[in-house]
């Protein structure tokens, strides 16, 4: 049998950002081509190992980053950072999995990319059970609905980072010097509620996700980077300017605040959902493993560092996002406005996702000379539904706990390790790996549960409410 060469270019890619097909494997189950038969090549002009790390890495780092000092708080300054690191291997070997069970399902059914969706869809076809051989297509269906949950998530997180970030620097204006070392207590000037600097940001919002174009994306992401790295380079450099003795801070925080921690900490490992995308568009994808390896490490390395010197630094004044606690002089009013455009630009990017989903399947439901204004309504729709969400719950460090609780886990940690075990189980897996694999899903299904009654629980709960604002 001759070696067919497959090339993602004469495949149509349907990952994580666009819409994904229906049905089986081409062919059904029994058109299985030997796996020597088989080679994968990635595209021609695909990215280098090199873009793909600062993809990955970039794919990682968010509001979630801000928002660990406050999760060590919650978790301990001993506890936290060993559960950062254990939280970062456990994520990384999910991803793994995610891709090895990809490659498996390319070789057998000579396909040039397999997405997530597609995947979970494959591993239940392969599974043991007939129910969930029938059912196999709604592996796909939950895979979708929690790449929406978690992307729509991450911009209502969005939409909170940004009014808070905003009404500080605007309350803070007036008392604003150049003077970033004076260990003054600020009285904040008065200012309009974060739910109105919420909904002030909506029509700009809109505004930005009606680029449909992924390449004039990549201008706003190149924008969004340099913002970010600016304004990180400048918290480190305050942060390990005096770091104080850390001897009065807990080792172990309560477990009452232990589910918040997780919620927080597995929100900002959020990039599983680029992972088979980012391989996918690679030159030569076989590198991609130790490519994930080394991205990941840097990452963790970057949210353990931050998380663990933010709140030796700022100790039980930590607040949600770390960029709150900076001083209020120009250097550090400017690394809080940094941050937010970043975000700001970044919520296009990750508004793509859901709406490369959702929009294409309603735009087909009607005529063409109605498809652009289908679009630019739903467009609207989301947008408005991510401000409403916001408003309704405008506290940072919850809202990011319950997204985290709620979908990136799922994604994360509950459907790689069962996804391996239905991919493998007919062909054999050792019961160790079994073993493995049920536990880092039950861990996961566990700070699922107890992380969203928490972050719950939370929400019921008023804020204490500060009117002044320490410039440490």
């Amino acid at each position: 049998m001759s070696t067919r060469r497959l090339r993602s270019e004469d495949y149509s890619d349907y990952s994580s950002t666009e819409a994904t097909p229906e049905g089986s494997p081409p062919g059904g189950l029994n058109s299985i081509a030997s796996p020597a038969s088989y080679q994968r090549f990635g595209e021609s002009n695909g990215t280098t190992w090199f873009q793909t790390l600062i993809h990955l890495v970039k794919g990682n780092i968010g509001t979630g980053l801000l928002g660990l000092p406050l999760a060590v708080k919650n978790a301990g300054i001993l506890l936290g950072p060993l559960s950062l690191l254990v939280l970062g291997i456990i994520a990384v070997h999910c991803m793994a999995i995610l891709v090895k069970c990809a490659h498996h399902f390319c070789n057998k059914y000579q396909r040039p990319f397999v997405d997530y969706g597609d995947a979970v869809m494959y591993g239940l076809e392969a599974s043991p059970s007939a129910w969930l051989r029938t059912h196999s297509i709604w592996g796909r269906y939950i895979v979708g609905f929690f790449l929406i949950l978690t992307q729509l998530g991450f911009c209502c997180v969005y939409f909170v980072f940004l009014a808070d970030n905003l009404k500080q620097v605007i309350s803070a204006a007036n008392g604003t010097s150049n003077d970033c070392h004076s260990n003054k207590t600020m009285v904040l000037t008065p200012t309009m509620d974060s739910r109105l600097f919420i909904l002030s940001l909506l029509p700009f919002l809109v505004l930005l996700v009606y680029i449909r174009s992924l390449k004039f994306l990549s201008v706003f992401s190149m924008l969004a980077n340099l913002a970010m790295l600016s304004s990180l380079i400048m918290t480190y450099q305050f942060i390990l300017m005096g770091v104080p003795d850390p001897s009065n801070l807990p080792f172990v925080a309560g477990w009452k605040t232990y589910p918040l921690f997780f919620g927080t900490a597995i929100f900002a490992f959020e990039g599983i959902g680029v992972v088979l995308p980012l391989e996918n568009k690679m030159k030569n994808p076989q590198h991609f493993p130790a490519i994930l390896y080394v991205g990941m490490a840097i990452v963790t390395t970057l949210y353990i560092s931050l998380g663990t010197l933010g709140y030796l630094r700022f100790g039980a004044n930590i607040q949600p996002s770390i960029t709150l606690n900076l001083p209020n002089c120009w250097l550090y009013q400017s690394v809080k406005l940094l941050y937010s455009i970043g975000i700001f630009f970044t919520y296009a990017l990750q508004f793509y996702v859901p709406a490369q989903i959702i929009v294409p399947v309603a735009v087909s439901q009607v005529p063409e000379r109605w498809a652009l204004w289908i679009n630019l309504l739903l467009r609207t729709c989301l947008v408005c539904m991510t401000c409403l969400l916001a408003i309704l719950i405008p506290r940072l460090d919850i809202v990011i706990s319950l997204v985290g609780s709620v979908s990136s886990s799922a994604l994360a940690l509950i459907i790689p390790p069962l996804l391996e075990i239905a991919t493998y189980y007919s062909e054999g897996i050792h019961p160790v790996i079994i073993a493995k694999d049920l536990l880092i899903s039950v861990l996961g299904f566990v700070g699922f549960v107890v992380g969203t009654y928490e972050s719950l629980w939370a929400l019921a709960t008023p804020p204490v409410s500060n009117i002044t604002h320490a410039a440490v």
